[in-house]
């Protein structure tokens, strides 16, 4: 896991090649990078994440997965067996992907670091908190999707992983505004 660091803003840049409202918008001069604070509080909140992975051939692997984002960390898991745990086993690069499907609204977000699984029992204690907080009775009622969540990662039939964001990417839709935000790490 990684060590606990000051959580701090990173930097944002807003890239004037992809972003429609600096192309093309009269008053376009006033649109600003997305704030992490905006880019932070929509990872705290989705409930799906695709991850991204990369083969040992070589070849791309994306799959769903639920994600928690806590003190300045995004948390995902995998069974020890599946084809992600596999990947990250060879390389643990990867990208983490969330947002919505609306071509004229929201903020889709792509999260760049390295996974690093997390095996301290105090650590892991933290992150099954940040599960439960989020996603409620999917992990807490018996009848929730992911209950037992919390007991595979203690057991380890499950792997915990975090990724510290490298870079992170906002991509905005407002009614035909499109921006393109870069934070770095």
């Amino acid at each position: 896991m990684p060590t606990q660091e000051p959580v701090h803003e990173p930097t944002a840049e807003l890239d004037a090649r992809y972003s429609s409202a600096l192309r093309a918008r009269p008053g376009a001069e006033d649109v600003t990078a997305t704030g992490w604070s905006e880019g932070r509080r929509r990872l705290e909140t989705a409930e799906i994440f695709w991850l991204s992975t990369v083969r040992p051939d070589g070849r791309l692997h994306v799959t769903p997965v639920i994600a928690a984002w806590h003190d300045g960390v995004l948390y995902f898991s995998t069974g020890p067996g599946e084809q992600k745990a596999r990947n990250l086993a060879h390389d643990a690069h990867c990208a983490l992907t969330t947002g919505t499907n609306a071509l004229t609204e929201g903020l889709d977000l792509v999260v760049e670091g390295t996974a690093e699984a997390v095996t301290d029992p105090e650590a892991l204690e933290r992150v099954i908190g940040a599960y439960e907080t989020k996603y409620g009775p999917h992990i807490t009622s018996p009848e929730g999707t992911f209950h037992g969540i919390g007991d595979a990662f203690r057991k380890g039939q499950a792997t915990v992983y975090a990724v510290r964001p490298d870079t992170a990417y906002g991509f905005g839709r407002d009614n035909g505004v499109f921006t393109h935000t870069r934070w770095s790490f």
